[in-house]
């Protein structure tokens, strides 16, 4: 059922977009929608392609590789059903971080289904679809160097060290709520976790909930000092700017699953279970 309602939706939709691009004028579309009204847009480019290409980082549990060396995790959960439903295959474009919308940007995927939270300076740069998930901030501590911290008071010093992936919304979140502390940044938050096992700082901070993972990983080394995350960021889907018809297509998909229950469903499966972790560990 499900299915069938998105087929609908999205030949309507491109009913709609070729109707808009029959009826623009050219010369008031800025360089990147005129490229992409040449090319049909972004959805039948997809169609055309059989393949939607997604661009992601891997942040466990959002995405990360198996035993095999497949990718696995909630992210790829949504982009599997997502290419299962637009009726294509699926390509994965793994890229770091701090580079993902640049590589956007210069097409070499579709979209990033990447646990990328919506900030005012990412959306000058790329187009937002609505939430599909939210995450937050949380501390993972070294229990010999910060066992006895219990408030984002006791972190917030210039003794305290804090290892942080860079080019995430913890290095702000750090910058906003824990200005007197120094940030160690680093590409990959396997590094970060090091960090602090090595003793050479005293936290890390990340998104939710990987700092929890960390902490069941390594029981008698790492303690969870917060009760809760401190922040709440909405998550969505990131594309180029100039085709609004990619994004009212993916805000519809993002209802439709959710109003069927399913993005919860995975949701559940990937961060309150770890019925998963026999298949990386």
């Amino acid at each position: 059922m499900f299915t069938k309602r998105l087929n609908v939706f999205l030949m309507a939709l491109l009913l709609l977009a070729a109707l808009g691009c029959s009826k623009s004028d050219p010369q008031t579309l800025p360089q990147a929608a005129k490229t992409d009204a040449a090319k049909g847009g972004t959805v039948e480019q997809i169609l055309q392609r059989g393949v939607l290409r997604v661009g992601f980082s891997t942040f466990v549990p959002w995405a990360m590789q198996d035993k095999k060396g497949e990718f696995i995790g909630y992210e790829i959960d949504v982009a599997r059903r997502l290419a299962q439903d637009m009726g294509v295959s699926v390509q994965f474009e793994p890229t770091q971080w701090s580079g993902i919308i640049p590589a956007l940007l210069s097409g070499k995927f579709d979209i990033i289904i990447g646990g990328m939270s919506i900030q005012p300076q990412r959306a000058m740069k790329v187009n937002f679809t609505i939430p599909y998930e939210y995450s937050g901030m949380s501390i993972v501590a070294d229990k010999l160097k910060a066992g006895k911290f219990k408030s984002l008071a006791d972190f917030d010093r210039p003794d305290v060290i804090l290892a942080i992936r860079q080019g995430t919304t913890a290095v702000d979140a750090a910058k906003k709520y824990l200005p007197k502390a120094q940030l160690r940044l680093f590409d990959q938050e396997a590094q970060t976790i090091q960090e602090v096992l090595s003793g050479r700082a005293h936290a890390v901070v990340a998104s939710d909930p990987f700092p929890a993972f960390q902490a069941l990983k390594y029981p008698d080394k790492l303690v969870l000092p917060l009760a809760e995350p401190f922040t709440k960021e909405p998550i969505a889907f990131a594309v180029r700017k100039g085709d609004p018809d990619f994004v009212n297509f993916l805000d519809g998909w993002i209802r439709m699953a959710n109003d069927e229950g399913w993005l919860t469903e995975r949701h559940n499966y990937w961060f309150r279970t770890d019925k998963w972790k026999d298949q990386v560990e």
